[in-house]
């Protein structure tokens, strides 16, 4: 095992940044960039593969943390003061430039349950689906601890079955509404809850190598809008996959995953996914046929460069007030920034899965 023992709370765990950052270019790729003739549905596979793998990222280091830290008061403001901040300033710009929104949407919007009936997302805010399920786990994770304790989080496999099961009854493979989609960060809860016992280290460590290509296949097969009964288990194979990475040894694959490339996307990679449909909707990504993909390499150094900026100085401050806040500040603004995302909430300029 690579990490000794070790959680994701008390050390840096660097294959999960490169998955951070595959995750975030899947979505990217899926909305900005055509992937193959539109039949094949290529698009839409690659963005909800990023988002499964961003919630499974997320449902693991939160239920980590919590395992290792259950302060729920400390959990939610880090929390808040990570995903908050810059998730309400988009909504501003991006609801103020749409214009026509209703104090019903906005509200809905701000208090992040727009991706639930009767919702209210626009063409610039439909990727914020995601982000109103994230702060919905978030809330639910933190009083399920302050009931109970560690040991609520024992609920969140029973949690993640129901909902799969709750899909399968209402044939539901794809859906942006909470209790059709949150399996997907249950999963990676379970994932961690496995983790912290080892179980998972010493039931598939051997075999974890050769399990990563089928893993891989698998997962993107499940992700496919053709996928049939296979999409009730994209969060089961997603949780897989990350399973294999954590649990092989080191080799070429962890190389490329802990590599410095990976290692800076996965830093600004929540600020890609919450600017980028913004700057898809502009001059930047406007055009016909081939013109607008003419443009697209000047979209994405615009794009760079405004996650950039944002992580680095508008959400480095509010990262650093939360930590003030909390009991224990954080090491540093890479330890900071972890799965929020992400994508999970990626779609086709923006398109809601």
């Amino acid at each position: 095992m690579t990490h000794s023992g070790a959680t994701a709370a008390s050390k840096w765990i660097p294959e999960l940044d490169g998955w951070r950052a595959i995750s975030i270019a899947l979505v990217l790729l899926g909305h900005l960039i055509p992937l193959g003739p539109k039949a094949w549905q290529l698009n839409s596979t690659a963005a909800a593969a990023g988002m499964g793998l961003f919630f499974i990222l997320s449902g693991f280091l939160i239920t980590t943390f919590l395992l290792n830290r259950p302060e729920p008061c400390e959990f939610m403001i880090r929390r808040a003061a990570r995903v908050v901040p810059l998730a309400w300033l988009y909504m501003a710009l991006a609801l103020g430039l749409h214009g026509g929104a209703s104090a019903e949407a906005l509200a809905r919007h701000f208090l992040f349950a727009a991706n639930l009936p009767p919702f209210g997302l626009v063409s610039t805010t439909a990727h914020l689906w995601s982000l109103c399920l994230e702060m919905q786990f978030y809330v639910s994770v933190a009083l399920l601890v302050a009931l109970l304790g560690k040991r609520g989080l024992l609920l969140l496999p029973l949690l993640c079955v129901a909902v799969t099961s709750l899909r399968v009854a209402s044939e539901v493979p794809m859906s942006i509404v909470t209790w059709f989609r949150a399996d997907e960060i249950l999963a990676g809860a379970s994932v961690a809850l496995l983790y912290e016992s080892r179980l998972l280290r010493r039931g598939i460590g051997a075999f974890s190598p050769w399990l990563l290509l089928p893993a891989g296949v698998f997962y993107l097969a499940s992700a496919h809008p053709a996928a049939g009964v296979l999409a009730y288990l994209r969060p089961y194979a997603a949780a897989t996959l990350i399973v294999c990475s954590l649990c092989t040894r080191p080799g070429s694959v962890l190389r490329v995953l802990r590599s410095r490339p990976l290692r800076h996307i996965a830093l600004i990679s929540y600020a890609l996914y919450v600017w980028h449909p913004l700057l898809a909707d502009s001059w930047l990504g406007a055009g016909e046929g081939l013109t607008k993909y003419y443009k697209r390499p000047l979209l994405f150094a615009a794009l760079w460069a405004l996650a950039y900026a944002s992580t680095t100085h508008f959400e480095a401050f509010w990262i650093s007030l939360g930590k003030r806040r909390g009991r224990r500040p954080a090491r540093d603004l890479g330890t900071a920034i972890d799965s929020s995302v992400r994508p999970d909430a990626m779609e086709h300029r923006p398109r809601v899965q």
